[in-house]
């Protein structure tokens, strides 16, 4: 007997009456309801299936150094078994290519600029602040090639195509076996509930109209703690069994709901309760966010694929930011669909294999998952230690070093979900995400790990640490300007430097250029408004992001002084829902970081008024910035350019019909609300 099937049975029959006891259906149904009483998850969830998930302490970041280097001594000096492997697949030479590439590309163009810069400049007097600013723009070139590269490299998988990765054309015909079971998850913790039950019916519904229901569960997995918010999801999620079982043709798709009394460990101690308690029900797991949508092709079509690739241990999706009609949403999901479109080719170009998985919106093979993936906290005091905050990246390298892969699967259509309805929501998010990453940096010389994820533990730390050094370079140039400077070749320099600002706009802006390029050439502006409105929309943008560019810079640079210097943070949610900034809340969060640069470049102007100069492109940007946030926060200015076909994307122009629904939940639920 399906145990799954047989504990749902109460629940389908909580509309019998009660015969006064005399019935054992009553009987039953008045003990089921004092166990829900008296333990909430009793009738909401199946049977536990015990299983475990062991914990391997972390070698720390010397201890791995250390073992690193004794390792290669032994191999070097014939003391030491070299390590056995097979032949290397396809798809891993493939790999070795293009990663030989990518870093020749960035080495190469990094070490002619920074020739270029140190040659272009003036003799100074102090040489150390010379040498300085010298290093800054190499390390900092050094990360603008690697976007610049993985940018190109996306380019040509858009017109090209990719023969070595994983394609979702290559199943969609196949049938997917009766007994392949897949457990759908999301996290949720103080959220908006109506939002989230909105997207998740859709979800549902979508999974429904395959035909293949029986094959998911689905579980809401709470970690809230208010009275009120717990009381909503039960309603809710009572409300979503209800409507699934009411317009169910064909199979149902189950929901589940489980409120962790023990909160522990966030996100990623929510999804390993899970799999304690029901792993061992299911092949498979797809991890949503709250704010997720997936259409039910989507999902089977992720299932498929795992059977198709019985070496994947995840799977994930290219996800395409869409839901809220603010300025600033809009910008992102345009620049997203644009843009970032070829950073997501170009990552799958060169990982292939070795990809990273981004936490929500992927599939997940359940049983090698609890075998590796268990996440001890990190040893130490600290910001930076205890348990893992961004898990994703690590259970990424955890799974490939059992020997599993992990792959991007870019052309698979119907995976949402929503941007950052404002800029300081967008700062909120991005201040978990900074302490997490730099905490991630930590497990960089871990025994085993892959040297691409070693090198994504690298990245997702530079994200952030890149602001201080932007801000360190910009505030070093002001600094060599007030030390005074003697100009030995002043005849050499002029050509030097066109050449060096030609290749920084290369480095910054042909990414958008090629983006442009690349729906242009694929006869895709129609779903963007048309080229006219294509252009004008890539110019908008790209305005806003270069007067939120220092916001962010010195946004970022106090989030890695606070994550450095241990400070406590508050982990919450971002909101799902879009608001107008107060005023006085703008003022409130960004004046502090507009008073320090504006106090420095009026201090600088008293000295030297042509320093003072240097510093206007990122103190006019911050000098605007609250009225900007506030401006880019209304819904009415977001759905203004909407009617003019500005920052269209193609799910605007044809909306999937699982966003559609989506919608119309949220916004019955949102009336229903206010009805109330």
């Amino acid at each position: 007997m399906d145990l799954h099937r047989s504990s749902r049975r109460p629940l389908r029959q909580a509309g019998v009456a009660d015969g006064g006891g005399a019935s054992p259906v009553a009987a039953a149904l008045r003990r089921s309801r004092l166990r829900a009483e008296r333990h909430p998850n009793s009738v909401t969830a199946p049977p536990i299936h015990r299983g475990s998930m062991p914990l391997v302490p972390w070698r720390g970041f010397w201890n791995g150094v250390a073992l690193a280097v004794l390792t290669r001594l032994q191999r070097v000096l014939g003391g030491g078994s070299p390590r056995r492997r097979g032949p290397l697949q396809p798809w891993e030479k493939a790999a070795e290519r293009r990663r030989a590439a990518f870093a020749s590309i960035a080495l190469l163009s990094s070490a002619i600029a920074t020739t270029l810069f140190a040659k272009a400049q003036p003799q100074y007097d102090n040489g150390w602040l010379f040498y300085g600013e010298v290093a800054l723009f190499a390390a900092l070139s050094a990360w603008v090639v690697t976007g610049f590269a993985t940018a190109l490299m996306g380019f040509w998988v858009m017109l090209r195509g990719d023969a070595h990765g994983i394609s979702a054309r290559s199943v969609r015909e196949d049938a997917l076996a009766p007994d392949v079971r897949t457990a759908v998850i999301m996290p949720i913790c103080e959220e908006h509930v109506a939002t989230v039950f909105a997207g998740l019916r859709a979800t549902c519904e979508s999974l429904a109209a395959t035909g293949l229901g029986r094959q998911f569960d689905v579980f809401v997995l709470s970690d809230s703690r208010e009275p009120a918010t717990l009381a909503a999801e039960r309603a809710a999620w009572e409300s979503l069994r209800t409507a699934l079982a009411a317009q169910a043709d064909g199979p149902q798709v189950e929901v589940y709901y489980r409120h962790r009394s023990r909160r522990t460990h966030r996100k990623a101690g929510n999804v390993a309760d899970f799999c304690r308690r029901w792993g061992n029900d299911y092949r498979y797991m797809v991890v949503l966010d709250a704010d997720s949508v997936m259409s039910g092709d989507c999902l089977v079509t992720l299932a498929k694929l795992m059977e198709a690739h019985p070496h994947a241990g995840i799977l994930q999706t290219a996800t395409q930011p869409i839901g809220h009609a603010t300025l600033h949403a809009r910008a992102q999901q345009f620049a997203s669909r644009v843009t970032g479109r070829l950073f997501t080719l170009g990552l799958q170009y060169w990982q292939l294999g070795e990809s990273h998985y981004w936490g929500h919106n992927a599939i997940i093979r359940v049983a090698p998952f609890m075998a590796h993936c268990g996440l001890a906290p990190i040893p130490g005091r600290g910001g930076l230690s205890g348990g893992i905050l961004s898990h994703d990246f690590v259970e990424a390298a955890l799974m490939r070093r059992a020997g599993w892969h992990v792959w991007l699967v870019t052309d698979l259509a119907g995976s949402y979900e929503q941007p950052p309805p404002d800029l300081l929501s967008e700062l909120q998010r991005d201040r978990r995400w900074c302490q997490g990453n730099l905490q991630n940096a930590r497990l960089i010389a871990e025994p085993g790990f892959h040297r691409v994820h070693r090198a994504m533990f690298a990245i997702g730390a530079m994200s952030y640490l890149s602001a201080p050094l932007w801000l360190a370079f910009l505030l070093s140039g002001t600094a060599l300007w007030l030390s005074g400077a003697r100009i030995l070749d002043w005849e050499a320099a002029p050509a030097e430097l066109l050449a060096l600002w030609a290749w920084t706009l290369c480095m910054l802006f042909l990414p958008r250029v090629l983006g442009l390029a690349g729906v242009l050439m694929r006869g895709e502006q129609r779903a963007f408004g048309g080229t006219g409105r294509l252009l004008a929309s890539a110019a908008i943008e790209t305005a806003l992001a270069l007067l939120q560019a220092p916001v962010r810079m010195l946004a970022h640079t106090l989030f890695v002084a606070v994550a450095l210097t241990g400070i406590q943070l508050h982990w919450t949610s971002p909101p799902r829902e879009a608001a107008a900034i107060r005023c006085g809340d703008a003022v409130r969060q960004l004046l502090p970081l507009t008073v320090v640069l504006v106090a420095l470049a009026a201090g600088v102007a008293v000295v030297d008024a042509g320093a003072a100069l240097s510093l206007l492109p990122v103190a006019v940007p911050l000098l605007l910035s609250a009225p900007l946030a506030v401006l880019t926060s209304h819904v009415e200015l977001g759905l203004w350019f909407r009617s003019r076909g500005l920052m269209l994307v193609p799910e605007e122009a044809g909306s999937p019909p699982v966003l559609r629904r989506a919608r119309l939940h949220a916004g019955r639920a949102a009336r229903g609300l206010r009805a109330a």
